[in-house]
């Protein structure tokens, strides 16, 4: 029977485990990350609020007790270590002195659980008040747009596609207005991917098209600039020509 130790080499050599660093900023899926390493370890059971304590030793204790007691103390310290290895250098100074990973469990849900209720409500509003300006480019704006909709994923608070695609719509700046109400009036129902496709094709015709203007304005200017120096040139060679 292999024990937790080699079962967690093995776990930790696997491509699919990647865990995060918790920093205080992303507590939903490190928690999550780190439940599925634990259970993948068989070790996450120490951390069920419901589990009674370790018993005192007495000396009658029968040996199956005694290996009990002994696995539970070996896979508490398992689950510590691991738990305090992935906390940033702040966070593992804060509670290396802790000695149950429970506590430590516990701490940290009640503490980062809290702050993410305000977290919710403050990403919620600034999603909502998000606005597309002309100042620069659409795409990297509703990639910031969607950057909000990620935390908000990673604290729990769903928002679904089509909200997704009509909110990236709603907030098209002015000079989309015509094309706006093009998408609006289509019968054809968008997925994420589908209007990024149609906004970033929409954009890259816009943005030629207006190098295209800028390339003949300076060729008309260049060419009047030249007619000009042109037709003085003339003048003066037929005032020359007057005193010959």
């Amino acid at each position: 029977m292999e024990s937790s130790s080699e079962s967690a080499f093995k776990v930790m050599n696997q491509d699919f485990v990647k865990l995060d660093r918790f920093d205080g900023t992303n507590f939903s899926r490190w928690k999550d990350k780190m439940i599925f390493f634990l259970t993948a370890l068989k070790i996450a059971y120490v951390l069920d609020p419901s589990l009674p304590e370790i018993s005192t030793p007495k000396n009658d204790d029968s040996n199956e007790i005694k290996v009990q007691r002994k696995k539970r103390a070996e896979n508490e310290l398992l689950c510590k270590e691991h738990i305090m290895n992935t906390l940033s250098d702040r966070l593992y100074d804060l509670y290396t002195v802790v000695k149950s990973p429970k506590e430590i469990w516990n701490v940290l849900e009640y503490k980062y659980n809290t702050m993410k209720q305000g977290t919710d409500k403050f990403l919620i509003m600034q999603y909502f008040d998000f606005r597309i300006t002309e100042k620069s480019s659409l795409m990297d704006q509703i990639h910031d747009l969607q950057v909000i909709v990620s935390k908000l994923h990673d604290l729990k608070v769903e928002i679904s596609e089509s909200l997704q695609v009509g909110a990236i719509i709603a907030k098209l700046p002015t000079s989309w207005n015509d094309y706006k109400k093009k998408l609006l009036h289509t019968t054809e129902s968008f997925t994420i991917d589908q209007i990024l496709k149609h906004l970033r094709i929409e954009e890259d015709t816009r943005n030629l098209q207006k190098k295209q203007i800028e390339s003949n304005v300076k060729v008309n200017t260049l060419s009047e600039k030249n007619s000009v120096t042109e037709f003085f040139w003339f003048q003066k060679k037929v005032s020359r020509s007057k005193y010959i």
